[in-house]
């Protein structure tokens, strides 16, 4: 991947047709992101399924989407909803299902919880928790989908990280938990892209940064965020797949912006 213009190469533009109706599942479905998500694929993709799974939050029906429940620090709901696509996969042919994207993730939440700007406000639940929505969660979607999906067949697993959590990108300091938590799901994903490669080589294992999306993970934080640079739902959505849609195995384990351009580790 070597895109660097200000947004990807044919962005907006559809794939090429595919010859059997696939499978795209998005974990973190009923966020803002994860719903413009839902809604691309399925504006794209019309002969696709689409399956969304959220903790809360039904979307509107709509053809080709199918829904059902997911909570990331449940392990058992996450192997539910993993049999749950399987049987919707077998609907279709073995190995259809080709991209599964995780687009959860927690910042700050109404109960109180809020990014750390020193390390005097460290707090031992407070990063238990950011890990386990963060890196853990996503992991163990890994776990439980990639095993569905297909050995000798392009396939795609993509969980959203962030710049923040590149180390070497690291000048400001602050944001403990969210930096760290998705520091480690950026090791995940690479050691993941490691193994996956193994057994299936046409497969590609990344992180996405989306930018600075107006939902309500950023809304408290975009005071600073110059105009061009705050993007609706729908435009980071758009964005993220076109950068998906380019991607080859040799890209694998990396972490990519909105953009195209990589993100360092």
């Amino acid at each position: 991947m070597t895109l660097t213009t200000d947004r990807p190469v044919n962005a907006g533009a559809s794939p090429p047709e595919i010859r059997s109706p696939q499978l795209n599942i998005v974990v973190g479905a009923a966020g803002g992101l994860g719903r413009a998500l839902v809604q691309t694929l399925l504006e794209r993709r019309p002969s696709d399924l689409v399956l969304a799974l959220s903790r809360s939050g039904a979307l509107p029906a709509a053809p080709g989407l199918h829904q059902a429940p997911i909570d990331l620090t449940d392990e058992a709901s996450i192997a539910a909803a993993a049999s749950h696509a399987r049987e919707l996969r077998d609907s279709l042919a073995p190995g259809s299902i080709r991209r599964v994207i995780v687009a959860s993730g927690l910042l700050h939440h109404a109960d109180g919880l809020r990014p750390e700007k020193s390390m005097a406000a460290l707090d031992a639940a407070t990063l238990a928790r950011l890990f386990a929505v963060n890196a853990i969660g996503p992991a163990l979607v890994a776990r439980h989908f990639l095993p569905l999906m297909p050995r000798d067949a392009p396939a795609a697993f993509a969980a959203l990280s962030a710049r923040v959590g590149s180390i070497s990108d690291n000048r400001l300091g602050g944001w403990y938990g969210y930096r760290a938590s998705k520091a480690a799901l950026n090791m995940l994903i690479r050691t993941l892209a490691i193994e996956w490669s193994r057994t299936a080589k046409q497969s590609v294992c990344i992180g996405l940064h989306p930018g600075t999306v107006d939902t309500g993970l950023s809304r408290p934080f975009q005071g600073n965020v110059a105009d061009s640079r705050l993007f609706t739902p729908a435009y980071a959505a758009a964005c993220l797949i076109d950068v998906l849609d380019q991607l080859a195995p040799a890209d694998s384990g990396k972490v990519f912006a909105w953009d195209g351009s990589e993100v360092p580790a």
